[in-house]
């Protein structure tokens, strides 16, 4: 692969066999704090953002630029080839970790959870769940803290205000506890 800043084309691009695009985008992006989540399968922004790009749904238009934590990837290029064309690659601020920011032609602007690649099945479903899902108010980061700080949510860990079980009828809606 080049080692320039200038763009990867496609036929420098060694990667080994693909697994499936892990992207969940949210139903109606631009309403919450992050409009989806992408787990990639490495941290080579080449590779990545182009598969990406390449992917990303029809709807939510054509990706012209997409800005990157470089802390949270390696060295990337300017632009990478993409199908049908040239995506230029910025830099986010320090302090905006595990997104990537993806502009389309028409200026529309898709704030994007990014997933570590070494994140288990459970956490990368879980990340991937709650930065599509509406009413999300998590920064990026702090998504992921979440996921891998707290422990996992057993619905039957749970009880109703009137000490019956939820799922009877009638329900009461469930209180969570909590350790703390």
């Amino acid at each position: 692969m080049s080692a320039s800043n200038g763009p990867i084309l496609p036929s420098e691009i060694h990667s080994p066999s693909r697994g499936p695009l892990r992207l969940r985008m949210a139903e109606h992006p631009g309403r919450d704090q992050l409009d989806g989540g992408w787990w990639p399968h490495s941290r080579d922004p080449a590779v990545e953002l182009a598969d990406l790009v390449d992917q990303v749904p029809t709807r939510s238009g054509r990706i012209v630029r997409a800005s990157i934590s470089p802390l949270d990837w390696e060295p990337a290029p300017r632009r990478i080839a993409v199908v049908g064309g040239f995506v230029n690659i910025g830099s986010l601020p320090g302090d905006d970790r595990h997104l990537v920011r993806l502009e389309t032609a028409d200026r529309t602007v898709l704030h994007v959870l990014v997933v570590p690649p070494g994140f288990t099945d459970a956490q990368g479903a879980e990340a991937l769940l709650a930065a599509a899902t509406s009413g999300n108010a998590h920064s990026a980061s702090d998504l992921l803290r979440e996921v891998t700080e707290l422990p996992d949510v057993d619905p039957s860990d749970l009880w109703s205000d009137d000490g019956k079980s939820w799922w009877e009828p009638h329900a009461v809606a469930p209180s969570f506890r909590t350790g703390r």
